[in-house]
């Protein structure tokens, strides 16, 4: 049987991930590994898509929406390293 959830979309980047959070994608969790974080997202297909936005430099957000996100993921780094 196949899995019909959509694979989940991993990135270690802080202002991708604030990127994606802007467009609505769902952060799913944090994963450690060693010393640093991934920030794990569902819908691998829909974030593909946003990232090659913008790192291509096209995507378009919300200014104060994106530094939401830049503070609240910090926020939520933050707490995992206590």
């Amino acid at each position: 049987m196949k899995n019909k959830m959509p694979q989940e979309y991993k990135t270690k980047d802080l202002g991708e991930s604030a990127a994606l959070i802007c467009k609505s994608a769902r952060l799913l969790r944090l994963e450690r590994q060693f010393d640093f974080f991934w920030f794990v997202f569902s819908d691998k297909k829909f974030c593909q898509k946003i990232t090659d936005d913008y790192w291509y430099g096209e995507l378009l957000v919300n200014a104060k929406s994106y530094q939401n996100a830049l503070r609240t993921l910090k926020d939520r780094l933050f707490a995992q390293n206590q």
